[in-house]
C-alpha cells in the first residue's frame, strides 16, 4: 500500500513539491529510493489556479497527468491523504486549521507546516493528539530543484524513522535537506527563506557595476550569476570556506583587494549580517497575535 501526499493551499508551492517528487518517481533520472506513492493532490483557494495548476501538470507527462488539483476542498484532500503539507499564510494557518472537520481528517497523519513564525506549539494546539507535526522552512530556489529545506528534529514516536524517510525524501527532490531544533527556525527563516533576495540584491549591484563600466546590461548579470553560483558551489562541492577562497583569489596590490577594500569602507559585512539579524526578528512576529 502506497502513500498519499496532499500540498494545501498555495499553487506555486504544489508545484514545486510535487513536480520534484514526481520527477524522481522515475528511476533512469534518480538515484534517490522513494518510498512508494500512489496519489498526489494539490488544493488551492481558487478555481481559476487549480485550471492553471491542471494544465501545468498534465503538460509534464507521465505521472504528472495523475495529481489531482481541487479548488477550495480542503477538507476532501485532507482525508484523502496520508501526508499533508500546510502552505498557506500564516494569518490564515489558523482558519484553516480549525475547517469543520479538518482535525478529525487529520488524525493519525503527518502534517507538514512550512508555514514562516508558527510555532510547534501553536500547531499542535490547532490539530488532535494524534496527528504528527513537523516544520518545514523551503526556500524559492526549489522551483528549479536547487532549494534549501530546514526541517524540525522529530519527537520520539513509533512513526519517526519512518516520518523522517518520507520527510527527508520529498524534500531532497527539490533541493537539500536538513534536520534543526526549532528554535532556529526564525533564524533560518531569515538566512534560507529570505536568502535569495538579499542574494539578488548582491547579484543586481555587481551587474550595475559591470554596467557602469561599460558591459552590456546582459553579460553582466549573466557574469554576476555564474561567478556567484561558482562560489556557492565549490563551497558545498569541495568544501571551502568562503574565506579560504576570497584569499585564494586576492593578490597583493591587485584589483580584489582594492574591491574589498571599497566593501569593507561600505560596512557590507555587517550590514549583511544585520540584515539576517532584523530579518530574524521580523520573521518571530509573523503569526503571532497582535502582529501583522
Amino acid at each position: 500500500m502506497g502513500y498519499s501526499l496532499c500540498v494545501l493551499v498555495v499553487a506555486r508551492w504544489a508545484l514545486a513539491i510535487l513536480s520534484g517528487v514526481i520527477d524522481c518517481l522515475d528511476p533512469p533520472s534518480s538515484k534517490i529510493e522513494f518510498p512508494k506513492w500512489d496519489r498526489f493532490l494539490a488544493c488551492v483557494s481558487r478555481e481559476e489556479s487549480a485550471q492553471k495548476l491542471r494544465k501545468i501538470f498534465g503538460q509534464l507527462g507521465g505521472l504528472g497527468s495523475s495529481v489531482e488539483v481541487l479548488a477550495s476542498k480542503n477538507l476532501e484532500a485532507v482525508q484523502s491523504s496520508d501526508v499533508v503539507i500546510l502552505c498557506c499564510k500564516p494569518q490564515v494557518a489558523h482558519t484553516i486549521l480549525t475547517e469543520p472537520g479538518i482535525k478529525e481528517a487529520l488524525h493519525g497523519k503527518l502534517l507538514i507546516s512550512i508555514l514562516a513564525g508558527i510555532t510547534m506549539r501553536q500547531l499542535t494546539g490547532w490539530v488532535s493528539p494524534t496527528t504528527r507535526v513537523v516544520r518545514a522552512m523551503p526556500n524559492t530556489p526549489c522551483k528549479i530543484r536547487e532549494g534549501m529545506t530546514v526541517v524540525s528534529n522529530l519527537p520520539a514516536s513509533l512513526h519517526e524513522e519512518n516520518d523522517r524517510m518520507l520527510i527527508l525524501k520529498i524534500f531532497s527532490s527539490i533541493g537539500r535537506c536538513r534536520f534543526l531544533e526549532e528554535k532556529h527556525f526564525d533564524a533560518c527563516t531569515a538566512l534560507s527563506g529570505s536568502g535569495p533576495a538579499f542574494a539578488c540584491v548582491f547579484m543586481e549591484a555587481m551587474a550595475d557595476g559591470g554596467v557602469m563600466m561599460g558591459l552590456p546590461r546582459a553579460e553582466a548579470l549573466e557574469l554576476a550569476a555564474q561567478t556567484l553560483q561558482g562560489a556557492a558551489r565549490m563551497v558545498l562541492q569541495g568544501g571551502a570556506h568562503p574565506a579560504q577562497i576570497k584569499d585564494s583569489v586576492t593578490t597583493p596590490g591587485g584589483c580584489t583587494i582594492a574591491g574589498l577594500l571599497a566593501l569593507e569602507d561600505g560596512k557590507v559585512r555587517s550590514t549583511i549580517a544585520r540584515c539576517i539579524q532584523i530579518a530574524t526578528e521580523r520573521a518571530s512576529e509573523l503569526g503571532q497575535p497582535g502582529k501583522k
